[in-house]
């Protein structure tokens, strides 16, 4: 007759046997789940890639007669490049060639120091100044229609920037950043973004970072559509453009 300890040890053994069995089961759903949630990403990742390098290239193609407009003017009203290039700081901090139509005098960087005292950006990691000295006549038009931005198509165009995403900030905003503003950095930076279209320059910095923040967390192809529609009528509004 089967003794009561060696019951109790087949009983045992079943149990482990069971617990096992069960603990491949839940390792197996999470690496199920892991899978499928990498590939979302990666999923994700690639349509807006694709959807930024064909965007950028036909807005190159399609607006190359108001890109050569916009640099005779520039060129034809100031001394200096038609095009403005910028170190930016891109996605996981690495730095990049960032360009713009010229919007200011060629001086104005070197002036920027003598203007530090009447920066109107309340948190002072960036400088925002509306009636900003540097600025050209035809620097304030191509500001409040957005128009000294386009050349940045050819930034997304490279992979360096995406149709949407945070705007990339100069190296010595980033030194300012705290550890919760650097989450800014996690996602290729963009065009446009929720702050963009909510107020632009009017926008504090923290508020900025909040909106960016936001976008970062729940990505999706649609929210991507929706910024882009509202875009333009922000930029028609002028509202925030300084």
């Amino acid at each position: 007759m089967e003794s009561f300890l060696e019951r109790t040890k087949d009983a045992d053994l079943d149990q482990l046997v069971r617990e096992l069995a069960s603990r491949r089961r839940g390792n197996k759903r999470k690496s199920l789940r892991l899978t499928a949630w990498k590939l979302t990403v990666i999923g994700s990742y690639a349509v807006k890639r694709a959807t930024d390098i064909v965007c950028s290239f036909l807005g190159m193609l399609f607006l190359s007669p108001l890109f050569l407009l916009i640099a005779l003017a520039v060129k034809l009203t100031s001394k200096g490049p038609v095009f403005f290039c910028q170190t930016r700081v891109g996605r996981y901090g690495r730095h990049f060639k960032f360009y713009k139509f010229r919007s200011m005098y060629a001086d104005a960087e070197a002036r920027k120091e003598e203007l530090m005292a009447q920066n109107e950006s309340s948190d002072g990691v960036i400088f925002k100044m509306k009636d900003d000295p540097r600025i050209t006549k035809v620097g304030k038009f191509l500001r409040r229609t957005s128009l000294d931005e386009l050349p940045q198509l050819w930034n997304v165009f490279i992979g360096d920037m995406s149709l949407v995403g945070p705007r990339p900030p100069v190296p010595s905003e980033v030194r300012e950043y705290t550890l919760e503003d650097r989450k800014r950095l996690d996602v290729i930076p963009g065009i446009t973004c929720l702050w963009q279209i909510k107020g632009r320059s009017e926008i504090p910095f923290h508020e900025q970072v909040r909106l960016d923040k936001e976008y970062i967390m729940a990505p999706s192809v649609w929210k991507d559509v929706v910024i882009l529609l509202k875009t333009i009528p922000a930029i028609l509004g002028g509202k925030g453009a300084y």
